[in-house]
């Protein structure tokens, strides 16, 4: 993959893929018939950015952005790699991080710091290498890899699998009868490729909008 790769998970790459999907997957065209198209999705490539999906791990949406926007002001609103590893550990306990969140943000912030995590040199990895380099971080599971190359770097063809809401999406939009597991949605995403990103935008999309 070139250095220079596009951000493909545009608002237009979003469309044609799920159009392009539609025409082979009639369950497809009928959620996109439903709730409409995803919104673009997009995050800056860096610390500040992978540091905020470590932050919500397991945490509501809600949850995450108090805690994140409380770490904002403790750091005057600069969230880099340095200025976070100057803050004790009880000001990261009162801002709201749990004791393994501050072993493993401090961990990202070190590795961004001294150079072992090349942020910036992960849009010219394949998706199974860039994942590799950031699940070697302790904290930073595929869920977290996968959300990075999602919204950050763009990448059109990821399948976070392990998501609980791409799952119950994806169980709404295939009429199951029951919640597939991680690797059932493998194999049901399987025909999906190369734009299982726009499929996993769907499912959310539809988990969070579709009548019940």
């Amino acid at each position: 993959m070139p250095a220079a790769a596009a951000f493909r998970l545009t608002a237009e790459a979003i469309r044609a893929d799920l159009d392009a999907l539609a025409a082979d997957d009639a369950h497809v065209a009928a959620a996109v018939a439903l709730v409409g198209y995803p919104a673009e999705r997009r995050r800056p490539a860096g610390f500040d950015t992978l540091l905020r999906i470590v932050v919500g791990q397991q945490l509501s949406t809600k949850a995450a952005a108090s805690i994140y926007a409380r770490l904002e002001q403790a750091l005057d609103g600069q969230v880099a790699a340095r200025p976070f590893l100057a803050l004790a550990d009880d000001r990261l306990r009162a801002v709201g991080f749990s004791r393994s969140k501050v072993a493993y943000a401090r961990g990202l912030a070190e590795a961004v710091a001294d150079g072992t995590l090349d942020l910036g040199g992960l849009a010219g990895l394949a998706d199974d290498e860039a994942q590799a380099v950031l699940t070697r971080l302790k904290g930073v599971g595929p869920w977290s890899a996968q959300m990075y190359l999602m919204f950050s770097l763009g990448r059109p063809d990821v399948w976070p699998g392990d998501d609980l809401a791409v799952r119950a999406g994806l169980t709404r939009i295939k009429g199951l009868d029951q919640r597939p597991t991680a690797r059932q949605t493998e194999a049901l995403a399987e025909g999906w490729r190369p734009r299982r990103s726009a499929a996993a935008l769907l499912c959310w999309h539809y988990y969070s909008n579709a009548p019940m």
